[in-house]
């Protein structure tokens, strides 16, 4: 396994595939996590986006896939909307993981990650295995073309989340770890949760937050190194438990990158 330092694509807000590959260029990184959507949709040409990052040198490690229908204005609207959870949006959701796991085989990407939805904590629960059931079937999609997939954390406990990983018992299936998330959820310690899942991790997604002072409402994205996370802890243990590539993910703010630069510096500091 691979520790490079990268960049989630979609951090960048490019406008289309000639200014994503100005903008990796600008923010210095050599991979980068690559936002499906886009390319699945039409909006952006396949061949375009592969010419315009091959131009820049940086490496596609992963891919992301977007869930249709997801509402995170709030987090009761995010735990309603959110992952493969709302019966509206299932079929249009199975669909598109099947485009995307061919469209991940043509970019020659092993990894696509998303948010599951919030998991229920308690395994009784129905709604818990109507989850595990549909997660089931986007993995067999995405392992149909030979792609692991790897579910973003923050949304329930590293427990309760460990717990699904266990019920689905899936070699071709594991976690995209962000700190920040388990912070602005409100959803535990992010070094202690590390420590937990450090087997299950597939990826890393960079990315800092402070706490909410009023429950129930979101918690603040800032600048890496600017929040709450312990970095060095954290990175301690990535470096014994969690060899995987480091993805920075800026998700607010509008100077997304000088914001990105900032992190990918911060990396390289603790490194040497």
């Amino acid at each position: 396994m691979t520790e490079r330092i990268g960049v989630c694509t979609w951090s960048l807000r490019p406008e289309g595939p000639a200014d994503l590959g100005e903008k990796l260029l600008a923010v210095g990184v050599d991979s980068a996590q690559l936002a499906l959507e886009p390319v699945r949709s039409g909006r952006w040409s396949f061949e375009e986006t592969v010419v315009a990052v091959a131009k820049t040198g940086v490496e596609l490690v992963s891919g992301m896939m977007e869930m249709a229908g997801e509402d995170y204005s709030t987090l009761e609207s995010i735990a309603r909307t959110g992952g493969v959870r709302p019966d509206a949006t299932w079929d249009a959701n199975l669909a598109a993981a099947r485009e995307n796991a061919r469209l991940a085989r043509r970019f020659s990407l092993d990894l696509v990650t998303f948010h599951a939805g919030f998991l229920p904590h308690d395994r009784d629960d129905p709604e818990r295995a109507k989850l595990v059931d549909r997660l089931g079937q986007v993995a067999d999609a995405f392992a149909a073309e030979g792609v692991e997939v790897a579910f973003e954390t923050g949304q329930e406990s590293a427990l309760t989340l460990l717990g699904v990983l266990e019920e689905l018992d899936r070699d071709d299936v594991g976690v995209n770890f962000d700190p920040a998330n388990m912070i602005l959820y409100g959803t535990g310690d992010p070094v202690e949760a590390l420590r937990l899942l450090a087997p299950c991790v597939r990826q890393v997604h960079v990315k800092d937050a402070r706490p909410t002072e009023v429950p129930g409402t979101w918690g603040e994205e800032v600048v890496v190194g600017e929040g709450a996370v312990d970095w060095d802890a954290f990175l301690d243990v990535l470096a014994a438990d969690c060899p995987v590539d480091r993805i920075v993910e800026r998700e607010a703010g509008d100077r997304r990158v000088e914001d990105v630069v900032v992190a990918r510096r911060f990396l390289e500091e603790r490194a040497r």
